[in-house]
């Protein structure tokens, strides 16, 4: 046993009573010479969250404390609290609250100890106080420059969950106004709970959406530079491609091969070819952009990559996983460029059944940029269209079969069909909203979509059964829990699932899901329904043992298809070639490699996603500001005891508060979801159609408040007039393209 494991084991004792390290020295019978090395022991005890330091100097052991849990306090945004989730996996802890008077001098993300106060009961959680803050996790903060009474300066952080002042004395302001939106290094965190803290960089004016975009990508923590000696690589790289890079690859460049992406697209990773073979069955090529070429293991440009995980896209802006000359360039499938390629060619027969498949190293030249929109357009009769690209339409209408059918045989095991519309935002060159419409998916973007699930299975499949270390994408079943809570709020609406489900032997299957979304097509709560189904449902996520992929119904899954924006498809592409070259077949030095891309890559993409959601919800705000007083149709898409939540046929969505409707006492009904009032019994429920006025778009909460168009009136104004913390005036549009805009929604 080693001796910090010992020292550890006395201090969970019954017979150890809180010392302070100049008594454990001597109970410990430590040497004066070793007095450093007790002390870093104790340290990393403390750090691990088994031992923590009193007040008053004594070290008390966790375990020797009753109920004592090691987690990440988040702060509330709307109130002065937080809670504490356990960082322990096998905990059955819930997350513990903990009042504004007991978090101590902890701000939120702080890694902390908290001591149980009581469990609670009938459905209340546990409460507790923290008793020890283990590590600061806030390093960098964004927020805006105001000036105090006394003169002193201060940010007023954009994260609404962390509530603590953030001084920067007058030779660390670096040229900053007030006003302004700035990027702070935290410098000191003192022992009173006073933070300081040092300007690195002036973002902009505080109501500049760039200023707000940037701000929100920082405290992500996404990094848009890259490392010098990355970006160096990336120059350096040659975009030739030579006869020793073609050498032994299958020449595929007189096939007709071609891309179909968004119009906007400048990074194409993937594209399709399509036969009919003699026997009748489909032949399927996917060929993707051979990215492992030219970014070897180890290089600058591979720990770049490992680092940032996942490319970012934003409304404004892509931050990519590899420099643009690489992701829009030299890895592109360009067409009419030669291209390095990995291709998956599947034998497809009449059922959708993958009889036959082969992974090669292949060179190919795209013969056509197709855009999803030419593509929809083409198959709904466009004659223009038809007649420009009538040499892909032989192959563009065997595609069309061939996507059908997969779907059709996706959809006979079970696999959940979300369908949300994508939300499209349009911004002008200096970053400010200027449009947001949803985006139809179309025939095109499906067929795309079933091709590119049918390699990622196949490559999936191939590797589980080969007994490679792998990197598959998995989606565990939903809680039994989570299913129960899901079927009680659509009880409310008629619908149910049938059967009893548990978290062991009988899980539900996405049939039975399935199932509920069919029947809810078409009804006012289908939008609803989806989205609750959604937020019921596990996090699919990235790892390197295989448990299926839930929400599919596949059994094996993997992430093939993006490796210009996705590590994960990088490492997956890296194994296969590696496997392919290799005499011996044998690629066990990545197992381990593959346990720590899959958590990282997993991180990575957490953070891109919070990033975009944060950033669409204040391009909403932002677009919506200068609309204040304006009136919308809008739809009632969830009712809650606090209000109703809308949202206009642009996908805009906003709140309107029970308290500012004024035409009688409204009333929470759990059982019809339904807001209803007192004395005139007037319901309002999730699908109706409403009149709504805006009467606040603020971009530092990314909120957008409604009222009924009936409440509008001068005494609801002045009453959000007062309220409104955050000022939208100065954003500048081009009033020639918002003229413009308006005119196309017509």
């Amino acid at each position: 046993m080693e001796r910090k494991d010992k020292i550890l084991e006395y201090m969970q004792s019954k017979e150890y009573m809180p010392l302070k390290f100049g008594e454990l020295m001597m109970v410990l019978d430590v040497p004066n010479e070793e007095d450093a090395e007790l002390l870093e022991i104790l340290d990393t005890l403390c750090d691990e969250g088994k031992i923590y330091l009193t007040k008053k100097g004594r070290y008390v052991s966790v375990d020797g404390e009753a109920r004592t849990v090691t987690g990440s306090l988040r702060c509330n945004s709307k109130g002065y609290f937080g809670f504490v989730k356990s960082e322990d996996e096998g905990s059955d802890i819930p997350d513990i609250f903990i009042s504004g008077d007991k978090l101590g001098y902890a701000i939120d993300g702080d890694r902390v100890l908290v001591k149980i106060d009581s469990m609670g009961k009938d459905n209340k959680r546990p409460e507790g106080h923290i008793v020890k803050i283990l590590e600061r996790r806030n390093k960098i903060l964004v927020g805006v420059i105001v000036k105090e009474k006394d003169g002193t300066y201060r940010i007023k952080p954009d994260n609404p969950h962390i509530y603590s002042k953030i001084r920067i004395a007058p030779e660390n302001i670096n040229n900053a106004a007030i006003g302004d939106r700035v990027c702070v290094e935290i410098t000191e965190y003192t022992g009173n709970g006073k933070i300081y803290g040092k300007v690195l960089e002036i973002l902009g004016d505080k109501d500049s959406v760039k200023s707000c975009v940037d701000g929100i990508i920082i405290e992500n923590r996404i990094r848009n530079e890259f490392h010098l000696a990355a970006a160096q690589e990336a120059e350096e790289t040659e975009e030739t491609i030579s006869q020793k890079d073609i050498k032994g690859r299958l020449d595929l460049r007189d096939e007709l091969i071609f891309t179909i992406d968004g119009v906007d697209a400048r990074d194409f990773d993937d594209a399709v070819s399509l036969k009919i073979l003699p026997n009748g069955n489909y032949y399927l090529g996917v060929h993707i952009a051979d990215v492992a070429h030219y970014v070897k293991e180890g290089s600058s440009l591979d720990k770049e990559a490992f680092e940032r995980g996942v490319s970012v896209y934003l409304a404004d802006r892509v931050i990519p996983m590899l420099p643009k000359r690489l992701s829009n360039g030299i890895c592109s499938l360009n067409p009419q460029e030669d291209r390095l390629t990995l291709s998956v060619f599947m034998e497809i027969d009449a059922l959708g059944n993958i009889v036959d498949h082969d992974i090669k190293e292949s060179v190919i030249r795209s013969k056509e940029r197709m855009t999803y929109e030419d593509v929809n357009d083409i198959f709904d009769g466009d004659e223009k269209l038809t007649q420009k690209y009538s040499h892909l339409l032989s192959t563009l209408k065997i595609m069309e079969d061939l996507a059908q059918i997969l779907f059709k045989k996706r959809e006979k095991r079970g696999a959940i069909q979300f369908d949300f519309p994508e939300t499209e935002i349009v911004v002008d060159k200096s970053g400010v909203p200027t449009d947001i419409y949803y985006l139809e998916r179309g025939l095109s973007h499906k067929m795309i979509e079933e091709f590119m699930l049918a390699a990622n299975e196949t490559v999936a499949e191939f590797a589980y059964w080969t007994e490679l270390p792998f990197v598959y994408r998995v989606h565990d079943a939903p809680t039994a829990e989570n299913i129960a809570q899901f079927n009680e709020y659509i009880s409310h609406f008629g619908f149910l699932i049938r059967g009893k489900f548990d978290d062991k032997d009988n899980p539900i299957h996405p049939k039975a899901l399935q199932k509920v979304l069919d029947e809810a097509k078409g009804t006012p709560e289908e939008l609803m329904i989806s989205s609750v189904m959604l937020r019921s449902l596990m996090k699919a996520e990235y790892r390197s043992t295989n448990s299926g992929h839930f929400g599919l119904a596949a059994k094996y899954y993997c992430h093939f298809t993006s490796p210009i924006r996705r590590y994960a498809d990088l490492t997956v592409h890296r194994i296969l070639k590696e496997y392919m070259h290799s005499k011996t077949k044998d690629v066990s030095r990545y197992a381990a490699f593959c346990n720590e891309a899959a958590a990282h890559t997993s991180l990575m993409e957490t953070r891109a996603e919070n990033t975009e959601r944060e950033v669409k919800d204040l391009m909403k705000a932002a677009y919506m500001s200068d609309a204040v007083g304006d009136t919308f149709d809008a739809v009632i898409t969830a009712v809650v005891s606090f209000g109703m939540f809308v949202a206009l046929d642009n996908s805009v969505e906003g709140l309107i508060r029970v308290e500012n409707i004024t035409d009688d006492y409204y009333e929470y009904d759990e059982n019809s979801r339904s807001l209803i009032g007192q004395r005139k019994k007037k319901v309002y429920q999730v699908g109706d159609r409403v009149k709504v006025t805006l009467m606040r778009a603020d971009m530092m909460f990314r909120q957008i408040d409604f009222v009924l168009k009936k409440d509008a009136d001068k005494k609801m104004f002045k009453k959000f007039e007062a309220k409104q913390s955050f000022k939208l005036g100065k954003i500048k549009r081009d009033k020639s393209i918002k003229k413009k805009n308006r005119k196309r929604k017509k």
